[in-house]
């Protein structure tokens, strides 16, 4: 639903790169342990694991009535702010199953990564032109999130989650501003306020290609 004409509200959380949010759960061994690493299987990862944490936000619908299946493009489109000139946004579409599923209580609350990827804020314009950000000021970002052929089914909800940090499937972004972050100094590596808009002309949404039942 769209947000009421009054509200120029937002969500906020501060991302630092030194305490980043781990892309699967702590410790994260060697992806090609001999002794099973869980690479193979990250990307079905509860992700409770991160949910409750101070730098990521998530909202979710109500328990849906009726399946929603989608097919096609989905895509982010955030409007945002940081307190730094460069930021990553990460943005994952979550299946949360119910609190109770018979015959499997492990998959009670489950939160089942359907769609999830990464835009380096630098990159906003295009790959060929990195600029800063300009700090504190609201700007429009899409993310891809890609195709995706998937049904959420009745009794569950549909979620969103949005972090800056995605550690260590992405290399850490200073969240300042260098010609090359892979020759960023130590003191470029700073604590940033990230906000997600929700405002009437600034409302953030995730567009999905939704099918009729």
């Amino acid at each position: 639903e769209p947000p009421a004409s009054t509200d120029r509200g937002f969500d906020q959380y501060v991302s630092d790169p030194s305490r980043p949010v781990p892309y699967r759960m702590r410790p994260v061994q060697r992806t090609y342990d001999d002794r099973g690493s869980g690479w193979y299987t990250w990307l079905t990862e509860d992700q409770r694991f991160v949910h409750n944490r101070p730098d990521v936000l998530s909202w979710q619908t109500d328990v849906l009535p009726t399946p929603v299946t989608i097919a096609g493009d989905v895509a982010a489109h955030l409007f945002a702010s940081t307190s730094g000139t460069d930021s990553d946004w990460i943005v994952k579409l979550i299946d949360v199953y119910p609190d109770s599923v018979p015959g499997d209580w492990k998959m009670g609350g489950y939160q089942l990564m359907v769609a999830a990827d990464i835009l380096r804020g630098r990159y906003r314009a295009g790959f060929e032109r990195p600029s800063p950000i300009s700090a504190n000021e609201v700007a429009e970002y899409s993310v891809d999130l890609h195709q995706q052929s998937y049904r959420f089914q009745a009794g569950h909800r549909i979620m969103v989650q949005v972090q800056s940090t995605w550690f260590p499937a992405y290399d850490r972004n200073p969240q300042t501003f260098v010609p090359n972050i892979f020759t960023a100094k130590a003191a470029d590596y700073r604590a940033a306020t990230q906000r997600i808009y929700r405002a009437n002309r600034q409302a953030s949404f995730v567009s999905l290609p939704v099918l009729s039942n």
